[in-house]
């Protein structure tokens, strides 16, 4: 029986555009063409969200994670998922710093789901939110991580009043983590943050250095330009998660490619890591997540 793969948005739900693109193109024509030369360098890292299955099945656990990302995909850094900690405890954190210090593996953010709404409406729930975040900026200090990546809450694209409030939400957490010198970063992953003039609001409004963008090559709706959509992210991004699915005989990337959006990535002038974030379901998790790999060393350096 082919086993159905579970996306990070269903996961989260169980447990607790076009015109966009036609927009950027009239404000600066520029942009919409793709520009000639080479892609740009970049480094690799693994999203732990790639092994959700292995999981799920009880043969994976964090504090193993380090020696799995070198050891079975020679992979130095690692994005964590909040959902997968079992406990947060200090000695907890102590030893996966341990453990990645160990394997040469550094740890680079985490990502945070299923801490509230952050442009809920009631506004007691969204303060909520806000603090629920506070603890993972703090974990992320520990582990000597440079972001937490959360979500933006429910909205749809162009809600002005759910934007104020994501803006609202996202400036006091930021506020937070300036603090700790921590960053955190909205990935398009649902609501108001898969639209990218939404989005754009939110970044604008908020203005902190210590606040940005994760773009994801998937998520988008089928209605949003996913390349001009990565194009407008990148100017704030501070990471970026190269979501795939399957890949063909030649090794390309069958719903995404690889080389266009890696150029734009690098246009931008971002040269930091790239999370493999594999979801697929044809290939075991571990061919998904070395096809990925293959893929991004090859395109990097290479002509668009």
């Amino acid at each position: 029986m082919k086993e159905r793969k579970v996306t990070r948005r269903e996961f989260i739900g169980k447990c607790a555009m076009t015109t966009a693109g036609i927009g950027a193109a009239l404000v600066a024509p520029g942009l919409a063409a793709e520009s000639a030369g080479k892609i740009g360098d970049y480094k690799i890292s693994l999203a732990e969200w790639s092994l959700h299955r292995r999981h799920f099945d009880g043969k994976l656990n964090l504090i193993d994670f380090p020696k799995v990302t070198r050891e079975e995909f020679g992979i130095g850094a690692i994005e964590l998922v909040n959902v997968f900690f079992p406990s947060p405890t200090y000695n907890f954190l102590r030893d996966l710093n341990k453990q990645a210090a160990d394997n040469d593996v550094k740890i680079l953010l985490i990502m945070c789901d299923g801490e509230g709404d952050m442009a809920n409406a009631d506004v007691k729930e969204r303060l909520q939110a806000v603090l629920n975040h506070h603890k993972w900026v703090n974990i992320a200090a520990i582990l000597g991580c440079h972001s937490i990546r959360c979500n933006s809450g429910q909205g749809k694209a162009g809600d002005e009043q759910a934007i104020e409030r994501c803006a609202d939400s996202f400036a006091r957490l930021a506020e937070y983590g300036t603090k700790s010198k921590i960053n955190v970063i909205i990935e398009n992953h649902g609501g108001l943050s898969s639209h990218p003039e939404s989005l754009m609001k939110v970044m604008k409004t908020v203005n902190s250095p210590y606040f940005g963008t994760l773009p994801d090559f998937g998520n988008f709706p089928k209605e949003v330009d996913k390349y001009d959509a990565v194009r407008q992210m990148m100017p704030y991004a501070k990471a970026v998660s190269a979501k795939c699915y399957d890949f063909d005989a030649d090794g390309n990337e069958t719903t995404i490619d690889f080389r266009k959006i890696m150029k734009i990535v690098t246009d931008a002038g971002y040269n930091g890591y790239v999370g493999i974030e594999y979801e697929g379901n044809r290939l075991s998790e571990p061919e998904g997540i070395l096809a990925a790999k293959k893929l991004l060393e090859r395109v990097r350096g290479t002509e668009a």
